[in-house]
């Protein structure tokens, strides 16, 4: 178990989460009207949004489960609740939320939620990372009954994370060419890691 200090993780705040179905929805419902997630609808937003939905029907439709991890899947015997932080206009969301949909879908007793970061704030501080940072899309395995919490994992996998940290630690990389390098990163790697880790959590 890990322990939540005041813990606003409610049974109201599972019961107005977006399933996956709705989450897509929404973000398609969203750019109709020249919006994304959260307050800022600028240009540049939009643009991400629009990318972060390519990418997405692109892992929904192309990106396999491991059989090691669908065995592991098959072997949960308790009923668990995965909330996902998340925004439409993060680039590792679009690539990861899919990936983690697909696993909630490998086992009948996992049931995805999503939650945006920004309406939900208090809960995303307490899951910050490495405890200062609101970055998304944050999991946390919930025991559906109590909703204790039992794991959580985020933003990215642990390489991409080492990739990140390694290039914004020089002076002459920009933050587009960073996002260029890691989103090559995840379209080589094809949803490997992000399946071993959360695997290994169950």
């Amino acid at each position: 178990m890990i322990e939540v200090k005041n813990s606003v993780i409610t049974r109201d705040v599972i019961n107005n989460a977006y399933t996956y179905e709705e989450y897509r929805e929404m973000i398609d419902k969203l750019l109709e009207e020249g919006k994304t997630t959260g307050e800022n609808h600028s240009d540049a937003m939009i643009h991400y949004t629009k990318m972060n939905v390519h990418r997405m029907n692109r892992i929904d439709k192309r990106t396999g489960l491991s059989e090691e991890v669908i065995e592991k899947l098959e072997t949960v015997d308790r009923q668990m609740i995965w909330l996902v932080l998340t925004e439409a206009w993060c680039g590792d969301a679009a690539q990861s939320v899919p990936v983690i949909n697909k696993m909630a879908e490998a086992s009948e007793n996992i049931h995805l939620r999503l939650i945006l970061r920004d309406e939900n704030l208090e809960i995303m501080d307490q899951f910050l990372f490495r405890g200062k940072s609101r970055s998304v899309p944050k999991l946390i395995m919930l025991d559906a009954e109590t909703l204790e919490v039992l794991a959580d994992w985020g933003a990215r996998p642990a390489e991409a994370q080492e990739l990140v940290d390694t290039m914004t630690g020089s002076e002459n990389m920009a933050k587009q060419e960073v996002a260029e390098h890691l989103h090559k990163w995840y379209a080589d790697d094809n949803a490997q890691q992000i399946q071993k880790e959360i695997a290994a959590l169950i």
